[in-house]
């Protein structure tokens, strides 16, 4: 199964995150498929920057969004449709 979720970069204490598509068995440092966006949570405020369409494209294909990610696609407002079939689980 394909996810979307977040790989840690950056310094120790000094976060960055990017969103990817991977494979849901491996691990969070390899390579991924696709980076559809990333998130820094040490802005003011939390800098938030996702490609819709790629987000769209992997969701309409089956990929499951982690939770943190949900939040984070609902905070870049993915349209209600597609995160409402993801959101179930």
């Amino acid at each position: 199964m394909v996810s979307i979720r977040l790989m840690r970069l950056g310094a120790k204490k000094r976060p960055f995150y990017r969103i990817i598509v991977i494979d849901s068995k491996k691990p969070r440092e390899s390579k991924a498929k696709d980076i559809i966006g990333y998130y820094n949570p040490l802005t003011e405020p939390p800098e938030i920057k996702v490609d819709l369409n790629k987000a769209n494209y992997w969701l309409e294909r089956g990929a499951q969004a982690s939770k943190t990610v949900q939040f984070l696609l609902h905070k870049v407002s993915v349209p209600e449709k597609l995160t409402d079939q993801h959101s179930k689980t």
